[in-house]
């Protein structure tokens, strides 16, 4: 069995919000799946799957910051190892829908993530990150950057990404997590700048020619 967590707040006025896209990654698995989350229970809404193995997908309730309550109840009873959780979770460091992959690591500021950290004991859990850019090192600029929604080219950004990181879930449940991180951990390519183009020889030789005559 697996678990899929998805990180966010409950609420409509938290909807599409950049601390919500774990929200929105397990509801794009949960219509990908035709499951729906209809059923509460142990602080968190939950879907279930089998893809042929039981797969859960879950909403905490408690709000982000104690979104560890949930997340333990589930491991504790389903007997889950470490590596048989997934926490999706918005990311201030990255650029706006870049995806990153980890097996652990610190919860870097992140709340939700201090919290499952403080109710498995441990920071060896996979983490499947979606940027969402920071806006600044001000505390107050941060929580309201983290509750605002997405608009323009950063919503498309974003619609993307959460479709690419369903896809990075759906490997992840049947391979080994270093070539999900292999495939999804790249950084997107830079546009390219376009070069001037280079002045035909027969007119470099003709503006030589009219610097001549004047000089002349």
């Amino acid at each position: 069995m697996k678990l899929i967590v998805g990180l966010g707040n409950i609420g409509k006025e938290y909807e599409n919000t950049r601390h919500n896209i774990g929200f929105m990654v397990v509801d794009e698995l949960a219509k990908r799946w035709g499951v729906s989350f209809n059923r509460t229970d142990k602080n968190a809404m939950f879907a279930e799957h089998r893809a042929p193995e039981k797969i859960m997908l879950i909403k905490p309730t408690t709000y982000m910051n104690l979104s560890g309550i949930a997340v333990g109840a589930y491991a504790n009873y389903y007997n889950l190892g470490n590596e048989e959780i997934a926490v999706i979770q918005d990311d201030l460091d990255l650029p706006v829908g870049q995806l990153r992959i980890r097996k652990k690591g610190s919860a870097g500021g992140h709340n939700g993530i201090k919290s499952i950290q403080e109710h498995l004991g441990t920071d060896e859990f996979p983490r499947f990150k979606i940027g969402i850019s920071h806006p600044g090192r001000n505390g107050k600029a941060v929580v309201s950057h983290v509750l605002k929604a997405f608009a323009g080219e950063e919503k498309a950004a974003i619609e993307e990404a959460v479709k690419k990181m369903a896809d990075a879930l759906e490997r992840w449940i049947k391979e080994d997590i270093d070539a999900v991180m292999n495939e999804y951990n790249k950084k997107p390519a830079k546009p390219k700048k376009e070069k001037a183009p280079k002045a035909e020889e027969g007119a470099e030789v003709k503006a030589e020619a009219k610097v001549e005559e004047k000089e002349a």
